[in-house]
């Protein structure tokens, strides 16, 4: 992973992003219901809170389960539901270390097409279709693992040149990009479900 990401629009935080394969999949996990830059600042906040400078999924799966909440609910919380996305991130962590040996880059560095990997990215815990095919535009776009096939498994998240998602942003500009289309698409499901006879 030799790309600096833009995420967290943090430094220190983009960088344990950058260089952490589980930090980036628990940003993703932890990004739902807050603003993305609270969610990809909160593997930086729960590294920081361990006193370590990497996310250790050992560590975390084993940790005591009320400690881990109260880790995630000190000021400044770690996300706006501390309870229960404290226990998915110690899901994640005891399915990467039950299914990868806890190396999270054990998810994606040897699946053998799109598809295969997107299946992969499906079945980790709080992952579902839509967090899935995000992620896996974001490993293709900004750290370049790309099995064949990846663009058309990620769906419209793949589409080079979209502001659609995470994978899209590579700083302060491309984020405002992605805002927008978000804004866009909640106003056009507002209206849709206005509409009588609409679901």
């Amino acid at each position: 992973m030799d790309r600096s990401l833009r995420l967290a629009q943090q430094p220190d935080a983009d960088a344990l992003l950058s260089r952490s394969p589980l930090a980036a999949l628990t940003g993703m996990l932890l990004d739902q219901q807050v603003p993305m830059e609270w969610a990809f600042t909160g593997p930086y906040t729960v590294a920081t809170r361990l006193d370590r400078d990497d996310l250790d999924a050992h560590e975390i799966a084993a940790y005591d389960p009320e400690a881990f909440v109260a880790l995630f609910s000190e000021k400044p919380a770690v996300h706006r539901y501390p309870g229960s996305m404290a226990k998915r991130v110690q899901q994640l962590c005891q399915y990467v270390v039950e299914h990868y040996d806890g190396d999270a880059s054990a998810v994606w560095s040897d699946a053998a097409d799109g598809r295969e990997l997107l299946e992969r990215l499906n079945a980790l815990p709080g992952f579902g279709k839509q967090k899935a095919q995000i992620f896996l535009a974001l490993l293709g776009k900004q750290f370049g693992v790309r099995p064949p096939g990846w663009r058309e498994a990620a769906g419209p998240y793949g589409e080079e040149g979209s502001h659609r998602s995470v994978a899209d942003i590579t700083g302060p500009e491309s984020l405002e990009q992605v805002r927008a289309y978000k804004q866009k698409m909640k106003q056009a499901a507002k209206k849709a479900s206005a509409k009588p006879g609409k679901a």
